[in-house]
């Protein structure tokens, strides 16, 4: 075992970790920006070093943070106004003063891809001391959005700024879009629709097993301060229709997806050991990255199986190797939770039960801790290092998902001295990129099977079918909305299994539309109708 003294002094170490939160309505609710949350969580995670808080500002060479919704896209809005230099204008308000900045791409991914790129960067000599942070102001914004006495959130900061773009390659397409797929709960319901009919699991009783995953959930949210939605549930509430959970995208109801109406931030520090040393941290405060993966998924209309994300497990079970530990090692575990299937999957693929039996959050997950945008495993990542430190020698693992099961980031954690362990993800990907794709047909004509589907379901009550389906001709995979009055197609999707019945597709100027047979779309569009 490696001791202190064997130590390379550029070994990368995390020595503070923040977070900050507040909630409408409650005492001491001060509005604040996603700039504000940020640097509150720096503040907590410089205290957190235990050294002089100023000393360490003053050493950070490199700041990168993760964005917020609001700049997450081309057009996206910002009601309040937003800093043009988000990492500087955090920077400034801690003493910070940093060479570089850099504003990372979008994906939940994020904050745990940066943990490891910047421990291999400290590794390497390239930086000494590097502060990750990010925020969401999400529930704020919407409040105040309308008020008259609504605050500027607006910045102009000066100094460089390394914007990575949006990296929304491959997340999203016009095809997609024009068949009803412009949110993540319905992308994400066709994947766990599929992974529903490979189980053979009635509807019933896959919505069962979601509640007993995500009940556990509720309990470690109701515990933990800065939750958003601190409140226990049981496995039935979490899954049956009411007014308050009615149905977004079938199979999901309100409570068991992302809650992204939040006000939260959080911070992690880096630095190498030298210069923990140097600044007088604690060996106490000090926690190891013993192993690391990052990895991307084929785009999903590429992907063999809808149902499952074999890449995400490929990464933590690399991750796993580099530490040289296996699951049965680990102490506490983090698996990010937008929608079920993001949790089941790594579940499917490890052997990790998910009955409750074992914990799979330290938070309480992104339904009921809150999806804090594309920060939310940064909150992680802060609670398993305050575990990891009240268990020398424990072992901690994050598993951080981004887009549509695209893109996954696994890092494994402990207080245990190890130095710097390169991964070999580069290798993973080729495998990756190697997997054969799916041939598709744009354009839809003929008698087809179900791969997968999910109803929308609209505040106002209407209901929109989506179907991934195979035509018979050339096994093409194309996607399919059902015609608007289509009470025929709605009733296959909501009852029974749809899951490999036979459809009638045909393509529009419009799109694919589908139904139940040929003569019932040809009374839904009459010959004539643009093709």
């Amino acid at each position: 075992m490696m001791t202190w003294q064997d130590i390379d002094p550029r070994t990368p170490v995390l020595v503070g970790v923040g977070q900050s939160s507040e909630r409408i309505g409650e005492p001491g609710y001060r509005r604040l920006s996603p700039v504000e949350l940020a640097a509150a969580a720096v503040r907590e995670a410089l205290a957190d070093t235990r050294a002089d808080p100023a000393a360490v500002a003053a050493a950070v060479d490199t700041v990168a943070g993760v964005r917020q919704f609001e700049i997450s896209g081309p057009g996206a809005p910002a009601p309040l106004g937003r800093s043009d230099n988000f990492p500087r204008s955090v920077a400034n308000r801690v003493g910070a003063a940093p060479a570089r900045a850099i504003l990372e791409v979008v994906g939940g991914q994020g904050p745990q891809h940066l943990v490891n790129e910047f421990a291999a960067v400290i590794a390497a000599g390239g930086a000494r001391a590097v502060l990750l942070t990010g925020s969401e102001a999400i529930s704020t914004v919407q409040h105040l959005a309308g008020a008259d006495d609504r605050p500027d959130f607006g910045e102009t900061v000066e100094g460089d700024l390394e914007d990575r773009g949006y990296g929304l390659e491959g997340m999203f397409s016009r095809y997609e879009a024009v068949h009803g797929l412009t949110d993540a709960p319905s992308r994400y319901a066709l994947f766990d629709n599929a992974r529903r009919a490979r189980l053979k699991q009635s509807r019933q009783e896959y919505a069962a097993a979601m509640g007993a995953l995500f009940a556990p959930f509720t309990k470690v949210a109701a515990a933990n301060p800065h939750s958003a939605a601190p409140v226990e549930r049981t496995a039935e509430e979490l899954v049956t229709p009411t007014e308050r959970n009615r149905f977004v995208a079938e199979p999901y109801t309100r409570y068991i997806v992302a809650r992204e109406k939040v006000n939260q931030g959080a911070a992690v520090l880096l630095t190498s050991v030298e210069e923990a040393a140097r600044l007088g941290v604690p060996r106490d405060r000090w926690v190891f990255l013993h192993g690391h993966a990052d990895v991307r998924e084929r785009d999903p209309l590429d992907r063999a199986d809808l149902g499952a994300g074999p890449a995400s497990v490929m990464a933590v079970r690399h991750a796993l190797e580099v530490a040289g530990i296996g699951v049965a090692d680990l102490a506490a575990i983090d698996l990010y939770s937008c929608f079920p299937i993001a949790v089941s999957n790594i579940c499917d693929g490890l052997g990790l039960p998910a009955d409750g039996s074992r914990e799979l959050t330290v938070t309480g997950g992104l339904p009921f801790f809150g999806g804090a945008g594309n920060n939310y495993s940064m909150h992680a990542i802060a609670e398993i290092v305050q575990r990891l430190r009240a268990q020398p020698g424990a072992y901690g693992l994050v598993g951080a998902n981004g887009g549509l099961l695209s893109k996954y980031s696994a890092g494994v954690y402990s207080t245990t001295p190890a130095g710097w362990r390169p991964d070999d993800s580069a290798a993973l990907q080729a495998e990756i990129d190697s997997w054969p794709g799916v041939p598709q047909a744009l354009r839809a004509d003929g008698w087809g099977v179900i791969e997968t589907y999910t109803v929308k379901h609209a505040r106002d009550g209407r209901r929109t079918g989506i179907v991934v389906g195979r035509l018979e001709d050339g096994d093409r995979r194309f996607l399919a909305m059902a015609a608007d009055g289509d009470a025929d197609m709605l009733a296959l999707l909501t009852t029974g299994e749809p899951i490999g019945r036979r459809v009638y597709a045909r393509s529009f100027d419009f799109g694919n539309r589908v139904s139940v047979s040929e003569a019932r779309l040809e009374e839904l569009f009459p010959p004539g109708t643009a093709r």
